[in-house]
C-alpha cells in the first residue's frame, strides 16, 4: 500500500500483477484459443479453449469471494463501532443500514459518523460513491483485500 494518506480520490487499491498484468494475459490466451478452435476445430482445440475460460472464471470468483467476505467483516466491524459511538436513538436505527451503506460509511471519522449516518438514513442515500464523497475527515482502510 502507498504511504500517502487515503482520501475519496485515492482510496482504491490496485495490485499491478492482479489488475493490470493478469487480465490481458488471460484475454490473450482466450483469443489465441478461440483462433485455434476456429482454424482447427476439434476436441483438442475445444479442450484448449476450456483452459482460459476456466482461468478467467477462477480469476473472477477469487476476487468476488474475497470482497464478499471482506464486506461481511466490514459490516460487523462498523455495527460494533456504531454501537459504541452512537446515541441510543441512532443505535436503534443501525439495522436499517444496508451492507453497501455500511461499507461506504467505514471511511467516516468517529466524529462525523453519527451525523453522516443520520443524513444517509434521512435522505435514503444508497450510492456508495455519494456516501464516500460526503466524508469530510477520511478514515483510511489499509487492510482491505
Amino acid at each position: 500500500m502507498s504511504s500517502q494518506p487515503q482520501s475519496f480520490a485515492r482510496h482504491a487499491r490496485y495490485v499491478t500483477g492482479y489488475h493490470f498484468v493478469l487480465p490481458p494475459l488471460l484475454l490473450l490466451l482466450l483469443g489465441w484459443q478461440v483462433y485455434s478452435f476456429a482454424t482447427q476445430p476439434g476436441a483438442g482445440s475445444l479442450i484448449g479453449l476450456a483452459l482460459p475460460v476456466t482461468l478467467i472464471l477462477i480469476y473472477w470468483y477469487l476476487r468476488a469471494f474475497a470482497v464478499r467476505v471482506q464486506d461481511r467483516v466490514i459490516r460487523l466491524e462498523e455495527r460494533l463501532r456504531m454501537a459504541a459511538l452512537f446515541p441510543a436513538d441512532l443505535q436503534a436505527r443501525i439495522a436499517e443500514l444496508t451492507p453497501e451503506q455500511l461499507v461506504a460509511l467505514r471511511f467516516a471519522s468517529d466524529e462525523e459518523l453519527a451525523d453522516l449516518t443520520r443524513r444517509v438514513l434521512a435522505e435514503g442515500i444508497t450510492d456508495k460513491k455519494v456516501i464516500k464523497g460526503a466524508v469530510r475527515t477520511w478514515r483510511g482502510d489499509h487492510l482491505r483485500a
